[in-house]
């Protein structure tokens, strides 16, 4: 546009053209020219104006992201060191269970082991106060006189759910 609005107002300068109405045709095309130009340059501003804003808010996200990656990253590795912890904690559980284990009678344990696998994992609970810590319920008194009169080497279990219960000094028999 910038040349061809040069090259019209060098053929208006240079008295080329001689019609007067040529004249004014040229004049206005220039005119249209110029302002055609200002419109131009007023969109490439706002588009100018509008990247620059897009740049800035690329660059906040951009920011966000790294900030967010930053505690991603931290917490993966916190239950990295989790997992770590508790795979170790279990295999020392295992050994001390074959440990235990192996001093258990095996009639005893294939029990244990029966009971824990239809009660998700708890086999055993420990007798506190006259109640099952396996189910929370506290016993019948004939129960636990039953208990009470049974042979410490007795396996007894619990009547609602069938776990083994441990005898300890806060049992309340």
């Amino acid at each position: 546009m910038r040349q061809r609005a040069a090259r019209d107002q060098q053929r208006l300068d240079s008295g080329a053209v001689t019609s007067p109405k040529d004249l004014e045709n040229l004049q206005k095309e220039i005119v249209s020219l110029a302002k055609r130009q200002g419109d131009l340059e007023d969109v490439v501003l706002e588009v100018m104006e509008r990247r620059e804003s897009a740049q800035e808010r690329v660059a906040e996200l951009t920011e966000r992201v790294g900030s967010v990656q930053g505690k991603i990253d931290d917490a993966t590795a916190r239950r990295d060191a989790a997992f770590e912890e508790l795979d170790g904690q279990a295999a020392s559980a295992t050994k001390e269970r074959e440990v235990i284990a192996g001093s258990v009678p095996a009639d005893l344990l294939k029990l244990y082991d029966k009971l824990r696998e239809q009660q998700g994992g708890i086999g055993a609970a420990k007798l506190y106060q006259r109640t099952c810590q396996g189910c929370r319920q506290e016993l019948a008194i004939t129960d636990i006189n039953d208990i009470r009169s049974a042979a410490p080497t007795t396996v007894v279990r619990c009547e609602n759910c069938r776990r083994i219960l441990v005898r300890t000094s806060e049992s309340g028999l």
